[in-house]
C-alpha cells in the first residue's frame, strides 16, 4: 500500500506548557520515511553508486538527492559504531587491506569479531608500522574486553600482543604457506645428510604438538654454525627458519588450550573481500568518514 499521507498530532503538557508532535511509526520530521532511508542505504550497500541509487528511487517516483543518500549512509555508520562501542568481544581477528582512497592506494587496518564475523571497527592504520597498530589497538582492548588477537605472521603483532600482553594465535594458514614455500626450495639445495630434517618440520607442522617449538630448537642445534659468508648457505636458511618458527611455536597452538579461538584468519579475510569488492565499484573514496562507513557497511549484515 502506499500512503501519500499521514496524520501528525501537536501535544501540550499540562505541567510545562511546552508543546511536541506525535509521528506516527515509520515517519519523521525529515522529508523521507524511515523505510525510504534504510532502502536507499540498501541500495548503496548492494553496490550502487550515490547518483544510481537516486536515480532508480527516481524512477520509483520518490525526489531525493544523491547527498541525501550519502547522509544517510554516515548516519548508519554512526550509529552501527554505537551499538557496538560497548560490545564485549574476546576473541579479534586483525588484518590489512589496501583501498583506493583521495588518489592513491591507503593502509587500513580491520578489526573483526571471530564470534560473529561482523566487523568491529576500521582503521587508518598501516600494519606494519608496531606503535600505529599498538595506538588504535588500545582503546579497543579497554573497550571490548579483548583477550586474544589472530592474525598472520606479522612481526609487528606479535610486538603488539607482547606489549598489551594478549593472546595470541598465528594464522595457520599464512604459517604454512610460507614456511612450506621455504621447505621446497630447501629440498633442492640441501645436502643430502640434512634432507631428513625437513620432513620432521613438515611432521611438526601438520601435527601441532605443544612442545614442537623444544624439538625445533634442539634440531637447531645440532646444525653447524654460521659460515660468514656474503649470501647465506642452504644450511644457514634451515637455521634461520629453524630458529624462527621455534621462537614462536607457542602463537601457532594457542588454538588447542583456547576452544573460542581459530585456528585460521578466514572470517577477518572473508569480511576485507567483501569490503574490497564494494570499494572496487566506488572507484575511489573520496574522504576517510566516506571510507570507514563504506567498508564497514559492505563487511556487515545488513540489520
Amino acid at each position: 500500500m502506499h500512503v501519500c499521507r499521514v496524520t501528525v498530532y501537536r501535544y501540550r503538557c499540562f505541567h510545562c506548557k511546552r508543546t511536541f508532535r506525535h509521528y506516527p511509526a515509520g515517519s519523521s520530521p525529515a522529508d523521507q520515511t524511515k523505510r525510504l532511508e534504510v532502502f536507499s542505504i540498501l541500495l548503496w550497500t548492494l553496490g550502487l553508486s550515490y547518483r544510481s541509487a537516486a536515480l532508480i528511487l527516481s524512477g520509483l517516483k520518490v525526489a531525493i538527492s544523491h547527498m541525501t543518500i550519502w547522509r544517510n549512509v554516515q548516519e548508519e555508520n554512526i550509529r552501527r559504531k554505537k551499538r557496538k562501542q560497548w560490545q564485549s568481544v574476546r576473541v579479534v581477528g586483525l588484518d590489512g587491506a589496501y583501498v583506493s582512497g583521495w588518489g592513491e592506494t591507503q593502509p587500513v587496518l580491520v578489526a573483526v569479531d571471530l564470534g560473529t564475523g561482523d566487523p568491529i571497527a576500521v582503521g587508518y592504520v598501516n600494519e606494519y608500522d608496531p606503535q600505529a597498530v599498538q595506538r588504535w589497538l588500545t582503546p579497543l582492548v579497554q573497550r571490548h574486553g579483548i583477550s586474544v588477537i589472530v592474525t598472520d605472521d606479522l612481526f609487528s603483532y606479535r610486538v603488539v600482543t607482547d606489549k598489551l600482553q594478549l593472546g595470541h594465535q598465528v594464522c595457520q594458514f599464512h604459517v604454512r604457506r610460507w614456511a612450506g614455500r621455504s621447505l621446497h626450495d630447501l629440498a633442492t639445495t640441501l645436502p643430502q645428510e640434512w634432507v631428513w630434517v625437513l620432513e620432521e618440520v613438515r611432521t611438526l607442522l601438520e601435527v601441532l604438538h605443544p612442545e614442537g617449538g623444544k624439538r625445533l630448537y634442539a634440531l637447531w642445534k645440532q646444525l653447524p654454525g654460521r659460515q660468514g659468508g656474503k649470501t647465506l648457505s642452504p644450511l644457514e636458511r634451515l637455521r634461520d627458519l629453524l630458529l624462527r618458527l621455534a621462537q614462536t611455536w607457542q602463537r601457532y597452538c594457542t588454538f588447542q588450550s583456547e576452544p573460542q579461538v581459530p585456528w585460521t584468519n578466514n572470517a577477518t579475510e572473508r569480511a576485507i573481500g567483501r569490503m574490497k569488492m564494494r570499494a572496487r565499484t566506488v572507484r575511489g573514496y573520496k574522504s576517510w568518514s566516506g571510507m570507514e562507513a563504506g567498508l564497514l557497511l559492505a563487511a556487515s549484515p545488513f540489520e
